[in-house]
């Protein structure tokens, strides 16, 4: 697999996602404030940390109008962990900034005793074209969308969650398929796969 991947460098995961992709074989270029996705290879946003604090790093980058801008154009997208949590409106974690608002709905805090989630869990396909299994988590919050339509994967922790979406040219995973095994890997290799049709 040749496909090349505008990589968005806002820290957090972004070393553990290179790695993946390089075992992979796929190829991808970090782009940044300085090179920005330009829309003529699919984008991988991963993340981790504060929802606000990765907004105000886009924003400051001139990268949020720019993601927002390909994504509209078509250009295949996945987000990772936050990089999932800021394509919606908003979030609990940070009141008063407004994410990117491709997806209709807004991020809320866990009411399980013990947060954040961090290990292994299971994943149910919503769709069935789709495999369920068990991926590895690190997240104190997570979203939900308006429409139950996006959810591509639910988990349950303390009560049922959305742990991915899909929408269009968007897809996004709460998880971390880089850091989840073959499994994880198969789900990155089919979104790569498919981002290069």
């Amino acid at each position: 697999m040749k496909t090349k991947i505008d990589l968005i460098d806002v820290g957090g995961n972004t070393g553990s996602v290179m790695r993946c992709l390089e075992r992979l074989n796929v190829s991808y270029l970090r782009v940044d404030a300085d090179q920005q996705p330009d829309g003529t290879r699919p984008i991988i946003l991963p993340g981790v940390g504060a929802f606000g604090a990765v907004m105000k790093q886009l924003e400051t980058n001139g990268l949020k109008q720019q993601i927002n801008k390909c994504i509209k154009n078509g250009t295949p997208f996945l987000g990772i962990c936050v990089g999932m949590q800021v394509l919606f409106e908003s979030s609990e974690e940070s009141p008063g900034v407004d994410g990117l608002g491709v997806l209709p709905g807004n991020v809320v805090r866990y009411q399980n005793p013990k947060v954040p989630q961090i290990g292994w869990n299971r994943i149910e396909a919503q769709k069935n074209d789709w495999e369920s299994g068990y991926v590895y988590f690190v997240n104190s919050y997570f979203a939900k969308p308006d429409d139950d339509s996006l959810v591509l994967f639910s988990s349950n922790y303390s009560g049922k969650f959305c742990a991915a979406v899909e929408r269009d040219n968007v897809t996004a995973f709460q998880f971390h398929p880089e850091k989840s095994g073959s499994f994880g890997e198969t789900l990155l290799r089919r979104w790569l796969t498919n981002a290069a049709c």
